[in-house]
């Protein structure tokens, strides 16, 4: 069951700003917080010295400037990640809720990085950072939707075909003939939110299910 979406509803479901969730996972990986920092650091310990020197002559404050902005890296970083992705959903002229069920559940292994170690004899050997996706067939009363996929947790162990999911649905076409992205998704009979990334406001969207759906799935 496809419901399109009213004027302004998706951009009330997708903010344009990243929320607290949202920043917290464009924060990624322990990894990636490492490379954040040391390039706040770097940048900004060097842009503060040209700052202070005597050859940034009349543009020692713009210097200034750029260099408290490379030391914030680590916060505005994420921020302006979570709002690229946002983006990406909001700017499809077509949004609709989905409301069906899983109909398929399998998990895939997938490999996130690589990098060369040397081994105990002191060679290089490609070493593979693997990780568990699962991933979910949805489908409704008309047919197959699409595939969702994210990395696998321990909650998501319980998750069936014939689970019942909500999400949405977005396309550049407004008959929703070529499915173009999904959202993250709601398993309302096991209160469990699942996706890649958290792109919407999850009360609102529970809320804005509560009223669009009332009437329609006796759940």
């Amino acid at each position: 069951m496809l419901i399109p979406l009213r004027p302004g509803e998706l951009q009330r479901l997708i903010p344009a700003v990243a929320t607290g969730t949202q920043f917290a996972a464009a924060l990624g990986e322990p990894r990636k917080i490492l490379q954040r920092v040391l390039i706040a650091t770097i940048g900004g310990v060097i842009t503060l010295l040209i700052s202070q020197s005597q050859f940034s002559n009349r543009w020692g404050s713009i210097w200034l400037l750029i260099g408290v902005s490379l030391l914030l890296y680590v916060l505005w970083g994420p921020i302006l990640e979570a709002g690229r992705r946002n983006a990406t959903l909001r700017r499809y002229p077509s949004a609709a809720l989905f409301d069906g069920e899983v109909v398929d559940a399998f998990t895939q292994e997938r490999v996130e990085s690589r990098r060369e170690q040397a081994n105990e004899r002191g060679t290089l050997e490609l070493v593979e950072n693997r990780r568990t996706w699962l991933v979910l067939e949805l489908a409704d009363e008309e047919g197959y939707l699409a595939r969702l996929s994210f990395p696998m947790l321990k909650p998501h162990g319980q998750i069936r075909p014939g689970t019942h999911v909500r999400c949405l649905v977005l396309s550049d076409r407004k008959d929703f003939s070529r499915v173009a992205a999904l959202s993250d998704a709601w398993l309302p009979t096991l209160r469990l939110w699942v996706g890649e990334y958290p792109f919407l406001l999850r009360p609102a969207f529970e809320e804005l299910c509560q009223m669009r759906l009332a009437g329609r799935r006796g759940r």
